[in-house]
């Protein structure tokens, strides 16, 4: 704040032009909001990724030319739109289509290994959505999906059950009855 007090002449206005190119006026990110952003860019590209995949499925043999209007779309959010362009300029925002692609195939994976309602099922809570992590290594996401057990008809109660046998495991510890 400092260098902008001494940088600034406010009866200069090529001054402020100047501070406004340098960068001086953009606010700095936090960690925590570099946090938030990347766990942002992960869930559009999840959404997006479910979408391309659940949509393929319905119109795949039903509407001619349908894998060439998907690449068409894939390509138009690979060049970004608009909307793309205002949130990359205004939080840095970026939908990266190398990540909307790994999506699309970690929901793909899921569904032919556990199937449609399983896959979808995924968007019941927080807890179980994918993380940018889990798009780096789809496999091991489902591995450890299959690994869970089937999702029950309330997938909090399920985590809830989970924590309770966790804990009844830790309290007792090794060693001891």
């Amino acid at each position: 704040m400092e260098q902008l007090a001494t940088q600034i002449d406010p009866s200069n206005p090529q001054s402020i032009e100047e501070a406004m190119r340098s960068g001086l006026l953009e606010p700095q990110t936090t960690p925590e909001q570099k946090s938030a952003l990347t766990r942002l860019e992960t869930l559009l590209a999840l959404v997006e990724g479910w979408v391309d995949v659940v949509v393929g499925d319905a119109v795949g043999e039903r509407l001619p030319g349908a894998e060439a209007l998907r690449e068409t779309l894939r390509r138009r959010r690979a060049s970004g739109g608009p909307a793309e362009q205002t949130f990359a300029t205004l939080v840095g925002l970026e939908l990266r289509p190398r990540r909307l692609r790994a999506a699309a195939a970690l929901w793909r994976l899921v569904g032919d290994q556990h199937g449609i309602e399983k896959r979808d099922g995924i968007w019941a809570h927080p807890d179980l959505i994918p993380t940018a992590e889990d798009l780096d290594d789809p496999m091991e996401f489902s591995e450890r999906l299959g690994a869970v057990g089937e999702l029950g008809d309330d997938p909090i109660a399920e985590l809830e059950r989970t924590e309770r046998e966790e804990k009844e495991r830790g309290e007792s510890g090794p060693g001891q009855s």
